[in-house]
């Protein structure tokens, strides 16, 4: 059976790495109940270099596209702009949203 773990620990084995985006009104080490439902890609790499090379791809793309960027727990990236809001009905007012890059690997 496998187990995610996230970020990437250099020295163990593992047989696949997964890179998720995530569109969302909270940033992703959150995830909360449905955060799935937000996800807007999610690549999947056999080799850890092809893994790397797309995450730091990835990640200079949202550094050069979002204003702002905190990371969590190690594999966990959250981008932003301040003038990127949608309306929320249910709090009456406007909410930030977070584009997320989650970063998992599998192991035995």
């Amino acid at each position: 059976m496998l187990k995610w773990k996230y970020l990437i620990t250099a020295g163990n084995v593992a047989n696949m790495y997964t890179i998720i985006y995530m569109k969302a009104d909270y940033e992703p080490w959150w995830k909360f109940e449905g955060w799935e439902t937000f996800i807007q890609t999610n690549e999947t790499f056999e080799t850890e270099e092809q893994f790397e090379s797309a995450l730091q791809t990835k990640l200079q793309h949202f550094r050069l596209t979002y204003d702002n960027e905190e990371t969590k727990e190690g594999g966990f990236w959250a981008f932003w702009s301040e003038d990127e809001s949608v309306f929320c009905e249910a709090c009456d007012d406007d909410v930030q949203i977070y584009h997320g890059i989650i970063a998992l690997k599998s192991e035995k």
